[in-house]
Order: structure tokens, then sequence, then C-alpha cells
């Protein structure tokens, strides 16, 4: 029965991106997206607009909140076979769910917060340099991700200055697990791309991160509100969950988008009890929303 939904929904998914697109006639962006997306977005705009001249840090814990109990959904990105910028307010995976915040709050930081605006925001953010050029120009590993956004004025990663170590481990995980991934299990073209962009990522000689023994003691220096990537000792990856850092009541925990609860939640352990109670978890790296 699973599987028959998963057919139905990507099938209409497949119709709604020949017939969806951003109103920007410069990029004329092909986007998967379904009228309660809009109405989500459009309810969020009235929702927002007593904290759009409040600062930054604000507006994205009032996003994030925003969104608390919505249904967790993996693979939101994967439903179809071709490249579009999918849009979905409805649902999320951990990575779909920072990235909609940040982008949500960039738009409601513009002169006019409209639909059009917040894709142009998601597809900078998702997207390396901004473009659209295929499976392989997603930011699927989440140093990557960060190291763009970084260059491109939306992040600053903090790990090592706040006192983070550096890992020079090699990233291919997807390139070593080809047949885990539907878009280049069968294509060549795609699959030397994937590689093309981890030698890229390898070529950095590694990534800072804070290890889980130090969070606790380095929790002060962690901003509220700041992108948390779990790094992990899983062999040829980077990072396996995300969400943002969050303080509540005295405590340094995170909200996220959790696979074990099925919803958006402010999770009741501390950022630090969640990873150390995690054998794969090796610690967090932090970037500050700019």
């Amino acid at each position: 029965m699973g599987k028959i939904f998963d057919l139905r929904r990507k099938a209409t998914i497949l119709v709604l991106a020949f017939i969806t697109f951003s109103s920007n006639l410069s990029s004329q962006t092909k986007v998967i997206a379904i009228p309660e997306d809009r109405q989500i977005f459009n309810n969020y705009i009235e929702y927002i607009k007593p904290w759009r001249s409040e600062s930054k840090d604000v507006i994205l814990e009032k996003t994030a909140t925003y969104f608390l109990g919505k249904p967790y959904m993996s693979h939101t990105l994967d439903y179809s076979d071709f490249e579009f910028l999918t849009v979905n307010l409805r649902e999320f995976d951990c990575f779909t769910y920072v990235e909609t915040v940040i982008a949500l709050t960039l738009t409601v930081k513009t002169e006019e917060p409209d639909f059009d605006t917040f894709i142009d925001k998601l597809q900078l953010i998702r997207y390396r340099g901004n473009e659209i050029l295929g499976y392989q120009s997603r930011l699927h590993y989440t140093t990557d991700w960060m190291f763009d956004n970084s260059k491109k004025g939306i992040l600053e990663n903090l790990s090592e200055e706040i006192g983070g170590e550096k890992d020079d481990k090699v990233i291919n995980f997807m390139s070593e697990h080809r047949s885990s991934y539907n878009q280049i299990k069968s294509d060549d073209n795609i699959f030397n791309e994937i590689v093309k962009v981890e030698n890229q990522i390898n070529s950095r000689e590694g990534f800072y991160y804070l290890p889980k023994e130090k969070i606790a003691i380095t929790e002060p220096l962690i901003p509220h509100m700041s992108v948390v990537g779990f790094t992990t000792n899983i062999e040829g990856l980077d990072v396996t969950h995300a969400g943002f850092a969050f303080r509540n009541d005295g405590k340094l925990k995170f909200i996220h988008a959790s696979s074990v609860i099925n919803e958006i939640i402010i999770d009741e352990q501390t950022l630090s009890d969640y990873c150390i109670g995690r054998k794969s978890c090796t610690g967090v790296i932090i970037a500050k929303v700019l």
C-alpha cells in the first residue's frame, strides 16, 4: 500500500512540475508546488507581520516555531527523476526544514515578501551558485552547503572560532553508495558529476566541528537559532542530521524535524546530551545565519 501511495504521489508531483512556474520571467524556474503551499505561505506572512521589523534572530525563531507539529517526511526532494525546485510547506525532512526557515526569514526581510521572492531565496540557498543544473547542482553534503552559503553571505561558519577541531576525512558517501540514489545509480553522467563535487569538497582538506565532549562547556558561544549540523563517524559522510540551536528554559536545546517523533519539535534533550547519546555522532558544526 505504501508503494502504491508513493507512486501516485510521484505521478502527481510530476504533473504539477510542468504546470507550476515562478512568475519571475528572468529565471522561469520550474517549481514543484501545490496551492496548499501558497496558502500556507500566505498564512505565514500574516502571522509574521508583527515581527517584520524585529532582528533576524527573532524572525528565525518565530518562523521555526510556526512549523512546530508539522509532519516529518523523508526524501521530500526526490520524488521526481527531474531536478525542479521543490516547495513543500506541508511536511519536511530535517534539511528542507532548515532551508525553508532560512528562506522564509530572508523573504520577510525584503521589501516585497511574496511567494516568488520566497522561491528565489529557496533556490539561492539550495543550489550551488544559485543555478539549477541537474541533480548534481543541489548541495547534497552539509559541509558543501555551508561552504557555498558562506560564499553567498547567508551563513558564517563559527565552528573553528568557538574551539572546533579539524576533521580531514574523505567525503565520498554518495559515490560509494551509488545504488542508494535513484538519480545516480543508472546515470553515469550524473554519477561522474557527483564524483567531481566530492573531489572539490575534498580539495578543501577537511572541515571544522565541535567534538561532542566540548559542546556543554562551549554552549555559551553557540548562538540561539544558529544552524547545527550533527557530524558523524560514518565513513565518507560529513553530517547525518540538522536543525537550529534553541535556547529554552536556560538550556541549549535544538529545534528540528525529528524522524523519531515524526514531526517538528523542540527536542527535550539538550544539544550536548542528544549528541553524546548517539554513538555515530562525533560533534556539531555551528553556522550563524547572517
